[in-house]
């Protein structure tokens, strides 16, 4: 330990905590177990995880956010890092184009560097004097944990608790007690492997009384429990799943899937608790076969859907056009978005398909795009996405990212109270002999449908245009028929749907700046303005919501009353910005752009506005390697 170092002053109940390490090396384990040890102590968490798009062998490294007030975003500064490789202190400095580099800036000033003392890391190179050093013995910890469960150390077989060490050595730095990291693996291994349990529980007693062998004056920030008995329950949960639980109390049965990164995390959870709820998952030989096969559940009466990601999405349009054409109820399709054009950045995200997701094939076709920016949004909308889909018999576009599947908040519980299923107008048995005109022209522009088998029900309907009937019709007023009444269902949308639903202004109407933002960014802008009102700054936040049909009439509104606008988009054109100006004429000239492939954090969102505050900035990019 640097002894020489003053302790800075951190603000006691918050900790921003970073492991970096190869793929493969176990980062996740100890990230995830330490976040959820800190949420038994009643505090809250953000976590998120940036990785290479390779298996093995790259750098990933793990956020986890802690604060006893509620949380939605990371932070750029990091008050401890935990470094598995010298990679993860001074980057990738052998490789001919640096892929990163390195974390050690990012630690804050009195801020804390644990590496394994095998790294042999000399303090002067690391080039900071105003951090506490932390060289831990990792093999000698685990040697000694071992030998005190009465087991023999063996490398190949014990190595993998190193995970584990990393997590007591932070407890101990930041004043946490053992006894959940104990609880969480007691839980994970189960009672048929208890002898693991307590190799694992000695190994973390050994680590953590060494740690406090180091320690020669208290480290800077500190975690302090919640009473015992006044701890929330509150679970981890990932965006991911979050939809797929929406999906599941929204009554889908059938679920399709290619793997794609980010979009298998969300189907791979719905298999694995498939047999615990009557939903069938089914993985598909391609994208084309996933929207075909969900199209074809929906059309038979199921509630259907399929996730992807953008070059998945790029293979469905002609499905997606077909449930459109043939009215359909639904189906549901989550886009995940990453980082493009082609296979670009597999494992990163971005907002970079809402273009593609408002125009998802050739003609013209009614369909709705929601964005959700949060985990109850991931759930609230991907549920009424179900509702929509059979009410105005159209696909229905939810649009995701990798930010929102791969981050972890914590919550209390998810609301469901408020979420009621719907459904669209069914068929009633004509009077007589007359046929059922399953595409009948109405002034919704919503015909009555019947499910397949229906007794008096019986249709026919194509991919072709067609008549009220479904038989191929081409005639001038046939065509002209058809396709004011499949359109005239987002004049109907733009009037039923709660206007809560399409958009919402956060924060004092007649705030001084306003920020226009979309989907995933609602977390660190939310985090952010806080911040910058404690300040004395005093901004509000619009979150649209829905982008097809778009708000034009509402969004209008707010944006005529507002003072100063700021457009903050993770994407190079600014893709929201260029459909306000298309749908209300109204120009958003200061932006805040990202492209890395990275998300926005608290400290960008701050950055940002504040430096279209001192003025004259226009379009402003972000990045922070």
């Amino acid at each position: 330990m640097n002894g020489n170092v003053s302790r800075a002053s951190f603000t006691q109940n918050r900790l921003s905590w970073m492991i970096g390490g190869p793929q493969g090396s176990g980062i996740n384990v100890s990230a995830e177990v330490f976040a959820k040890a800190c949420l038994r102590f009643g505090l809250n968490v953000f976590a998120n995880i940036e990785y290479h798009s390779n298996i093995m062998g790259r750098h990933s490294f793990f956020r986890v956010r802690i604060s006893e007030n509620e949380i939605h975003s990371h932070v750029e500064p990091v008050d401890l890092l935990l470094a598995l490789d010298r990679e993860t202190i001074f980057g990738d400095v052998d490789a001919p184009f640096q892929t990163h580099n390195g974390h050690i800036h990012r630690i804050s000033p009195g801020g804390g560097l644990i590496v394994d003392s095998e790294l042999d890391i000399d303090p002067e190179e690391l080039g900071r004097d105003d951090i506490h050093i932390y060289s831990l013995p990792y093999e000698q910890v685990l040697r000694e944990g071992v030998a005190r469960a009465g087991v023999q150390f063996q490398a190949r077989r014990h190595d993998i608790m190193r995970n584990m060490v990393s997590v007591a050595a932070s407890f101990a730095l930041v004043g946490l007690d053992t006894e959940p990291i104990i609880a969480i693996l007691r839980e994970r291994l189960g009672e048929r492997r208890a002898s693991l349990v307590d190799l694992n529980a000695s190994v973390i007693e050994v680590t953590h009384g060494y740690m406090h062998s180091l320690l020669e004056e208290p480290f800077g920030p500190t975690l302090t429990p919640a009473p015992a008995d006044g701890r929330p329950h509150r679970a981890l949960v990932r965006g991911a799943e979050a939809v797929a639980l929406g999906k599941l109390h929204a009554g889908c049965s059938f679920q399709t899937y290619y793997p794609i990164a980010p979009a298998t995390e969300e189907s791979v959870f719905l298999e694995r608790i498939q047999s615990e709820f009557p939903i069938v998952v089914l993985q598909a030989e391609d994208e084309i076969a996933c929207i075909n096969q969900a199209v074809g559940a929906a059309f038979g009466g199921a509630r259907a859907a399929t996730s992807t990601a953008g070059p998945g999405f790029a293979l469905m349009l002609e499905g997606l056009g077909l449930a459109a054409i043939t009215e359909t109820p639904g189906p549901v399709v989550c886009l995940y978005q990453r980082g493009g054009p082609s296979t670009g950045l597999p494992t990163r995200g971005g907002q970079t398909d809402l273009s593609l997701a408002l125009q998802p094939g050739h003609g013209e076709f009614p369909h709705i795009v929601v964005a959700p920016g949060d985990l109850q949004e991931c759930f609230d909308l991907t549920f009424e996405a179900f509702n929509w889909g059979d009410e105005y018999q159209l696909p229905v576009v939810v649009l995701l990212d990798r930010h929102l599947a791969n981050s972890n908040w914590s919550v209390d519980g998810l609301e469901v109270d408020h979420l009621q299923v719907r459904s669209g107008p069914r068929y009633e048995p004509l009077n007589g002999n007359g046929k059922f005109e399953r595409h009948e022209v109405t002034e919704s522009g919503v015909s009555a449908r019947s499910v397949p088998g229906e007794p008096g029900g019986e249709f026919v309907t194509t991919s072709d245009e067609h008549t009220t009937y479904g038989k191929i019709s081409e005639s001038i007023e046939n065509r002209m028929e058809q396709m004011e009444k499949r359109m005239r269902k987002l004049d109907t949308i733009a009037a039923e749907v709660p206007e809560r639903l399409r958009y919402e202004l956060h924060g004092d109407p007649e705030a001084e700046f306003t920020v226009v933002a979309w989907g995933s960014t609602k977390g660190s802008i939310r985090d952010a303005l806080a911040s910058l009102g404690r300040r004395g700054i005093s901004a509000n936040y619009l979150q649209i919501r829905m982008l097809r049909p778009f708000p034009a009439e509402g969004v209008a509104r707010v944006l005529g009353e507002a003072k100063n606008l700021i457009l903050v988009e993770d994407n190079f054109t600014g893709q929201l910005g260029r459909l306000i100006s298309a749908e209300t004429g109204i120009s958003i000239e200061n932006r805040v752009l990202k492209y890395d492939g990275r998300p926005f954090s608290q400290t960008e969102v701050e950055h940002g506005v504040e430096r279209h505050i001192a003025g004259g900035v226009g379009r402003l990019v972000l990045s922070h390697p």
